[in-house]
């Protein structure tokens, strides 16, 4: 079989299933799609990989909606937060625009590595890095990073090593932060921070959620901040986590199959279904899923009163994503806590892996999530109660204004 056939079979399989299974959240006329993907299937057989590629996700693109991407086995993500464990804030300085540390992640390879909030990248390996477009960072290799403080000229440069990682389950790469980590801000103020929730149904989160808040309350908490800035999404685990937010069981979202959209609903039929506390648990409620639709109003856990219910703020800013997402927007629609920070990046599709032959995978989205009342984030984000940026210069200095402001809140 010859190159151009094997594409055409890929960009075939492409299209198929992206009729078959895509949910389409963005109203998109999959008639003038498949026209657009007719008409650029020939010139894509003829360009290199690295275009062939970029070809497919300009054509997925245009399905306007989030966790949809195409890529192969040994794809590097053009995502920093993904590959150094950091993400990136394009900043002015001195009049010229700079990429800006925001949130690193606690022993991600940044971090490691000394970078810290506020400094400014300057180059990686001798290559300046000018926004918008984002330096290359590859898993397995190590890098020279050259960074500065705001409106200072002396430079210093961190030697990032970042691990092999290959695809997993189908997913695209990934250095997963450590998921939970914790400290007493006050004697009364404990903090939170959760930049991944792991695992497929979050029960190892859960466990390691569990040792974080009774060390926290046996410390005396009784005001409670919850950092979802930076957020890369992940698992069930944000049920988890917001299931301390109340003491009884109660609707946070539901999600909807495409066949179930397609046939209408009502949010009030759906099965009630609570956050499984164990991996038992998870495998009935699997069980009892399997032959059925999946659409399903999911339920907090029921947990009890806490020590801080009532006292609780959530920091998010533009880099929290999916799954933190929902958390933000159950704590906002349930007034159980005040966000504080900057909207969020509106990205809250469930999605899967398909194999498309070649070596190549799509990530599509095949369930909608929405909150309790019908609405939606996804495509619009979600919008803090206290909108609050950073500060450059503060940050670099060790002040966090959003953390500060979280502070202010609870007192």
């Amino acid at each position: 079989m010859t190159e151009q056939t094997q594409r055409l079979a890929v960009i075939s399989r492409v299209k198929t299933l992206v009729l078959k299974h895509h949910f389409n959240i963005g109203n998109v006329d999959y008639g003038k799609w498949c026209r657009e993907v007719d008409e650029q299937s020939a010139p894509l057989t003829a360009v290199d990989d690295g275009a062939f590629e970029e070809g497919i996700r300009a054509l997925l693109a245009k399905l306007k909606s989030s966790h949809t991407t195409f890529y192969a086995a040994d794809v590097n993500s053009t995502r920093p937060q993904h590959v150094i464990g950091a993400t990136l804030r394009s900043v002015i300085d001195s009049g010229r625009p700079h990429w800006m540390f925001l949130d690193v992640f606690e022993d991600g390879p940044a971090a490691r590595a000394g970078a810290a909030p506020g400094q400014l990248l300057v180059s990686v390996d001798g290559t300046q890095s000018v926004p918008p477009a984002f330096p290359i960072f590859r898993f397995g290799q190590d890098h020279r990073v050259t960074t500065q403080l705001p409106c200072q000229q002396e430079t210093r440069d961190l030697a990032i090593a970042i691990p092999q990682r290959k695809a997993r389950k189908g997913r695209p790469p990934l250095i997963e932060p450590k998921s939970v980590s914790h400290r007493m801000l006050t004697q009364r103020v404990g903090l939170l921070r959760v930049p991944f929730f792991p695992g497929s149904f979050g029960i190892r989160f859960s466990k390691l959620l569990k040792v974080a808040v009774e060390d926290l309350k046996s410390k005396g908490c009784d005001r409670l901040i919850i950092d979802l800035r930076g957020c890369l999404g992940g698992s069930l685990g944000f049920a988890n986590l917001v299931s301390y937010l109340c003491a009884d069981q109660i609707p946070i979202g539901y999600d909807v199959t495409r066949k179930r959209l397609q046939r209408g609903y009502s949010p009030s039929e759906l099965p009630r279904v609570p956050m499984p506390g164990t991996k038992a648990g998870v495998l009935l409620c699997l069980a009892r899923f399997a032959v059925q639709d999946k659409s399903l109003m999911l339920l907090t856990q029921g947990l009890g009163r806490q020590p801080f219910h009532g006292h609780v703020v959530m920091l998010v800013n533009e880099f929290t994503n999916s799954a933190g997402e929902m958390a933000a927007q159950f704590a906002k629609d349930t007034k159980l806590a005040t966000l504080v920070g900057e909207k969020t990046m509106g990205n809250v599709l469930g999605s899967t892996t398909f194999n498309v032959g070649n070596g190549y995978t799509l990530y599509m989205p095949i369930v909608g999530w929405y909150s309790p009342n019908g609405n939606y984030t996804e495509g619009s984000g979600v919008q803090p109660d206290v909108l609050v940026d950073i500060d450059p210069e503060a940050l670099a200095r060790g002040s966090d204004a959003q953390l500060n402001r979280a502070l202010d809140v609870l007192r």
